[in-house]
């Protein structure tokens, strides 16, 4: 019997998915079990498996597209039975969310919160993602300074459509919230268009504002586009694919590869990151010939008691766990307008895949002995480096560390990832000649950098905890202490 497949509660705080691709297309059989979608949450990308052996009927939703939890998204079947019922009802009950929604938006009370004051436009009711919202309050922007601007389902305002803002207006020199930037952004403005239909203009060099029908809410549609240059005589049919510059235009082209799915929202988080999160880093070199012969010591026992190869980051994770206990704004994040100093030790780790950078998170680092907690990490780093992770893998970080040592890499900035409040960039380990007591000595020497959040502590407390961090890695027993 047909039904219509709705987009899945993928974690506890999913609250909307963006469909990166459909595995299968209209009419293809679906084996119980067998990968459907890939959904892109705020936590991670996950395939959505069919519930049963069926028919992909009709696709709803369609790639990129971002819809809330619920929301209809494909209709599955046999291959003959009638859907124009199902059809009729997914229709309806898209409607009605979206109806739902709007009125949320415009019953809510009215309050100092960026995305429910209208009072700079009483006509005018936005309706934001929730990742939208949460980034509308960070940077103070009134709802009425981006009414208009949504280039999600309906018109729905987005995350990308508050960080094109906020690059607006750091190119006109204003800031988000300000009266100022909310005329000058409604002045600058152009026609409302959605993503393909901006790119088909701008390759055939079409002006947007030429086919703007000026009415409230009028979107510009790729239809729109074509059927200008449909109608200009003599024009040929418009190339819908970006065009490969042949030589003599410039370089050529080896490879394309397109910015989506987890690529994509790693780009956007960094960018988020680099844009919102004032960085700084700090730089130190570690004396670790001490804990270099611990490890050695510990390792043989690590192996036999737990079954797990021991490596210099699970003490590191271990020694920051610890710092962390001694300096506590640095196991942080910066939510609004609050500063939120966590218990949990819960330590992220970066780990490269063959597309991307993924940030599993170790839960509660500091509680767990050395042996568990390290053959919890190789676990947790051999999911994800084969594309098995669950949103709960990639939740509730507190604190990162990112290990460039074995790539022969000395020192770097790493960025935040939001939004803790620190992230440590470890480098390799390596034999120099140092001066001890006047006497020249070889020791095995690490560089360290701390890159933190000037908005949530200074320098002196991030130096203070590298400075702790420093003492614990050379007097490795006080890992255990």
């Amino acid at each position: 019997m047909a039904e219509v497949f709705i987009m899945p509660r993928l974690g506890q705080s999913m609250e909307e998915g963006t469909i990166v691709q459909w595995y299968k297309r209209e009419g293809d059989a679906v084996r119980k079990g067998e990968s459907l979608l890939e959904v892109m949450t705020d936590k991670a990308n996950i395939d959505v498996e069919a519930n049963d052996d069926s028919v992909l009927r009709r696709i709803l939703a369609a790639a990129d597209q971002t819809l809330p939890v619920n929301a209809p998204i494909a209709i599955l079947g046999t291959a003959n039975e009638p859907i124009d019922h199902l059809l009729a009802n997914a229709s309806a009950e898209t409607d009605m969310q979206a109806a739902s929604a709007s009125m949320s938006t415009s019953t809510a009370p009215r309050s100092n919160d960026p995305t429910t004051n209208r009072s700079n436009d009483p006509t005018t009711q936005p309706i934001f993602s929730p990742r939208a919202r949460r980034l509308a309050e960070e940077h103070r922007i009134p709802a009425a300074a981006l009414a208009g601007c949504g280039t999600g389902p309906g018109g729905r305002i987005i995350e990308r459509d508050v960080m094109n803002y906020v690059e607006r207006q750091n190119t006109l020199g204003g800031q988000a919230g300000s009266p100022q930037s909310i005329a000058s952004a409604t002045e600058n403005r152009g026609p409302r268009a959605t993503p393909l239909a901006a790119k088909m203009a701008g390759d055939l060099g079409i002006d947007l504002g030429d086919l703007a029908l000026g009415l409230p809410g009028s979107r510009i549609m790729a239809e729109d586009v074509r059927r200008r240059v449909q109608d200009a005589p003599g024009a040929p049919e418009p190339a819908v694919a970006p065009m490969i510059p042949q030589q003599g235009d410039g370089p050529r082209v080896a490879e394309t590869i397109p910015l989506r799915g987890l690529k994509k929202m790693v780009a956007e988080n960094v960018t988020r990151s680099r844009q919102t999160a004032p960085h700084v880093t700090l730089n130190c070199e570690v004396d670790m010939t001490e804990a270099a012969g611990l490890f050695e010591k510990l390792r043989p026992e690590i192996q036999k008691t737990y079954n797990t190869k021991l490596t210099y980051t699970d003490l590191l994770i271990k020694a920051a766990a610890r710092a962390l206990a001694d300096h506590p704004l640095c196991n942080a994040a910066l939510i609004g307008d609050e500063i939120r100093v966590y218990a949990d030790k819960n330590i992220g780790v970066a780990v490269a895949t063959e597309t991307s950078l993924i940030v599993p998170v170790l839960k509660n680092a500091d509680r767990k002995p050395l042996g568990e907690m390290s053959g919890e990490l190789k676990e947790l780093v051999e999911r994800c480096r084969a594309g098995k992770q669950s949103p709960d893998d990639l939740a509730g970080g507190t604190f990162t560390v990112t290990n460039l040592g074995a790539f022969g890499i000395d020192t770097f900035d790493p960025i935040l990832v939001p939004p803790q409040s620190c992230i440590l960039g470890v480098g390799r380990i390596a034999d120099k000649a140092i001066v001890i007591n006047k006497q020249v000595a070889v020791r095995s020497i690490m560089s360290l950098s701390l890159s933190f959040d000037h908005r949530v502590l200074d320098g002196a407390p991030a130096a203070r905890f590298l400075q702790r961090l420093r003492e614990i890695l050379e007097s490795p027993v006080l890992i255990f202490v």
